[in-house]
């Protein structure tokens, strides 16, 4: 038999009641074989398997894929390092950032330009419906998360190879409205060099593939906000 851990996030590690816990497979399990072990244990996964991503030694994994030994499963809902000499900082973290601090890293002696995205907690939303949101909850699976964001700053650098520096950070834990809670940085020699789309791109893709989710609370009770890109493996 081989042992794993699996591990359970967000809106998952609430209907399963756990944060993690250890499954014994027979030797060439798939991960489907592991969904059904999870939904036989926790009959109230049942209605979100069908949705849940599955990462297997922080690598996203479709059905068919086998479990090595000594896997690490990470199982969640879909999600609401550098290259070369290039200046990269990327990083999950419970603190404050401070910008100018960061773009001063990633500032070269050939930048003359830099465009930064500044994601905040907002205390009211009026759409679809108007509501109010007293804090929000940030989790994410950290380690694959940062090689996301990592992974994230080269496929910028690979469409607009002018980028020089490169920030992406995600604070986590409880956040006030007001809150910085997100920043995605690029530099480059001038304006013209793709720093706009690149920066754009960052948060979007950030969205797409790396595991964080949100947790809402306010007067009308809590929500976790996920989302609806459903990664390819490898991706």
């Amino acid at each position: 038999m081989n042992k794993v851990r699996i591990a359970f996030f967000a809106s998952l590690k609430e209907l399963a009641g756990v944060p993690q816990l250890e499954l014994h497979l027979p030797v060439g399990a798939t991960v489907l074989d592991v969904k059904t072990c999870l939904v036989e244990r926790f009959p109230a996964l049942q209605g979100a398997m069908s949705t849940a991503l599955f990462a297997v030694d922080h690598e996203f994994a479709n059905d068919e894929a086998l479990i090595p030994a000594q896997a690490e499963i990470a199982v969640f809902p879909p999600v609401a390092g550098g290259e070369g000499s290039l200046p990269t900082i990327c990083a999950i973290t419970f603190d404050p950032f401070d910008l100018d601090s960061l773009l001063a890293q990633i500032t070269l002696p050939t930048s003359g330009a830099a465009c930064c995205f500044t994601g905040m907690v907002r205390a009211r939303t009026s759409q679809p419906e108007p509501y109010e949101t007293d804090h929000l909850e940030y989790e994410a699976y950290k380690p694959m998360a940062e090689e996301k964001l990592n992974q994230i700053a080269q496929e910028m650098r690979q469409r607009w190879p002018a980028v020089e520096g490169v920030v992406i950070i995600q604070r986590v834990g409880r956040l006030d409205p007001g809150t910085p809670v997100v920043v995605v940085a690029c530099t480059a020699s001038h304006r013209d060099s793709g720093v706009f789309e690149a920066a754009r791109y960052g948060i979007d893709r950030l969205k797409q593939i790396v595991p964080i989710w949100k947790k809402e609370v306010g007067p009308q009770g809590s929500v976790w906000v996920e989302g609806e890109y459903l990664p390819k493996p490898g991706e």
